[in-house]
């Protein structure tokens, strides 16, 4: 459900199909982030999720698999 919704996010902000998305998708290499959409997609899963993200924490959030395991540790 966690990567459902990582995926939604991404989909709708990088305007993909969501089944583009896997967990190995890295958001710089993959889809050609840059940090303004990097800031963006953390603010939107702030809000969807409930939670904050700290800087230093969203530095580490590269790639979809590291987003979902980040989110699931706050689970």
């Amino acid at each position: 459900m966690i990567f459902e919704k990582v995926a939604a996010e991404l989909a709708q902000q990088f305007e993909l199909d969501p089944a583009t998305i896997s967990m190995d998708t890295n958001l710089v290499d993959d889809l050609g982030a840059d940090s303004l959409d990097v800031v963006e997609l953390i603010m939107a899963l702030e809000d969807s999720f409930g939670i904050a993200i700290s800087d230093e924490d969203a530095a580490e959030l590269y790639t979809v698999r590291r987003i979902v395991e980040y989110l699931e540790k706050l689970q």
